[in-house]
């Protein structure tokens, strides 16, 4: 709560549904609604509704004379350098930058703001439901104060990691940014199976949904790690077994994700010039 007591005047620019989220997220946490400026030139119905409910400002573009003390940007990464410029007037010497836009470097970042304390994060959508991970990169610029600042911020939707080295964010966007899709594929693949193997259509969806859901919650409950968590379930000889030796194998899940991750960071790479 204290923290977040110095992070108004807030603009958030883009209230999709990262946004939204973090919105949700901090007026949860008890950041007040009258410190925040939301812009959006065409925000959804439920926005509209939120901020007449609450007392947010809503804005089509930054409000004239406002100096923010944070400027959250969580528009759309292909609109992003239209967007940066027009926020410049919200900068003053105080004030931190944090982007959740893909792909964007601190440095392009501090091109089109034209400089200031910037941090870029890489959040994932888990985010939506309180229980995201953000790694996020601070410039030189950014002060601890500020980071500690934006740590609060990032925090009302799940764990927080910070990185100094901004070449990480490609591996991180490839496991943690694109990697709920993974988790989603295997809940489909393992539906998929169960289906082959006999079971009825709904049967076979709620099986792998719940399975899924089930030890993506022990996991986060338990205190023991993943490996630990498999021998548990693992009987010797038995069916777990059978199916973990060709989940194993050589040429099983493992080298699967490998490259999977590998095609994921690059692409990342890519998509940042």
């Amino acid at each position: 709560m204290s923290e977040l007591r110095n992070a108004t005047p807030l603009v958030l620019v883009g209230a999709g549904k990262m946004g939204g989220a973090m919105l949700a997220g901090w007026l949860e946490r008890g950041l007040d609604p009258a410190g925040v400026v939301l812009v959006d030139p065409s925000p959804a119905s439920e926005m509209r509704d939120l901020a007449a409910a609450r007392g947010l400002t809503l804005a089509a573009a930054p409000p004239p004379g406002l100096v923010a003390a944070v400027v959250v940007v969580a528009v759309k990464p292909q609109v992003l350098d239209g967007v940066l410029p027009a926020l410049r007037p919200l900068l003053g010497p105080g004030t931190v930058t944090v982007s959740v836009a893909a792909g964007k470097t601190l440095a392009k970042l501090e091109a089109g703001l034209g400089g200031g304390a910037v941090v870029r994060t890489m959040p994932n959508t888990p985010a939506q439901v309180g229980r995201g991970i953000t790694v996020a990169v601070p410039n030189a610029a950014v002060t601890d104060a500020q980071k500690s600042l934006v740590t609060a911020l990032l925090a009302a939707v799940g764990k927080v990691d910070w990185v100094d080295d901004e070449a990480l964010i490609d591996a991180v966007t490839a496991v943690s940014g694109s990697g709920p899709a993974y988790v989603f594929l295997l809940a489909e693949a393992l539906a998929e199976a169960g289906r082959k193997a006999g079971l009825p259509d709904g049967l076979a969806e709620r099986l792998a949904r719940a399975t899924v859901e089930g030890a993506g919650e022990l996991l986060h409950q338990s205190p023991l790690d993943p490996a630990t968590l498999r021998r548990n379930v693992t009987s010797p000889n038995g069916t777990t077994a059978a199916a973990l030796d060709v989940l194993m194998a050589q040429d099983g899940l493992q080298p699967l994700l490998d490259r999977a991750v590998a095609a994921a960071a690059r692409r990342s790479r890519e998509l940042a010039g």
